[in-house]
């Protein structure tokens, strides 16, 4: 073989060399790729929808009691006394008329389920015993209401007595006002102008 053969040959044996370490190379990934168990794969773990968490809005069902209105039974109550003190019981069976259940859950997103039972008994038309849960007070069950929320601080529904005679005085000012209008004297009043008399747009005579 000649020297100019052997420098043809050698760069031909490199390129040859090169194919089938590439061919190695993908036989390799294609091996990895079968070997990849799709069953344990979980679609729904990329879906950007399972990502989101939908609002649920709290559920409220059957009657509340608070704490307060708990500490306002007596017994010996009438059933309209307690009925007015708790509301409508959410169950009143007629096989049972003698008691009566007032049941109230609440249902909030990432929270337990809340539920509260209490259970007044008569004896007639009297009021005997009252017994149920360790029912929460107006201000606990309006903070659970609030969910995280930021509420505003509550207005003073009740007025003080500086606050009403503060109220009086423009109230006495404007009656004295008007009583003094209704009496002052008819020459005091500005005198009405005279009618403006226009003259006619054709003339009378021809």
């Amino acid at each position: 073989m000649t020297e100019t053969n052997r420098l043809s040959a050698a760069p031909a044996r490199q390129l040859t060399g090169l194919a089938a370490l590439l061919c190695l190379s993908f036989a390799t990934a294609l091996t990895g790729c079968s070997s990849f168990n799709t069953s344990n794969f979980n679609a729904s773990s990329v879906n950007p929808v399972n990502w989101i968490t939908p609002y649920r809005v709290d559920i409220i069902q059957g009657n509340f009691v608070s704490k307060e209105q708990v500490a306002a039974l007596k017994a010996g109550m009438t059933r309209a006394q307690v009925k007015d003190t708790l509301g409508t019981p959410l169950l009143s069976s007629l096989f049972h008329q003698d008691r009566w259940d007032y049941v109230f859950t609440l249902n909030r997103q990432g929270t337990e389920p809340q539920s509260f039972k209490y259970t007044v008994f008569f004896k007639g038309d009297l009021l005997e015993r009252f017994e149920g849960d360790t029912m929460p007070s107006d201000a606990e069950f309006i903070a659970t209401l609030a969910n995280g929320r930021k509420l505003g601080k509550v207005p003073v529904l009740e007025a003080t007595e500086e606050q009403l005679k503060a109220a009086e005085k423009p109230s006495l000012s404007q009656a004295a006002s008007g009583k003094a209008g209704a009496t002052t004297p008819a020459a005091n009043l500005p005198a009405t102008a005279a009618p403006v008399v226009y003259p006619p747009l054709e003339s009378v005579t021809r």
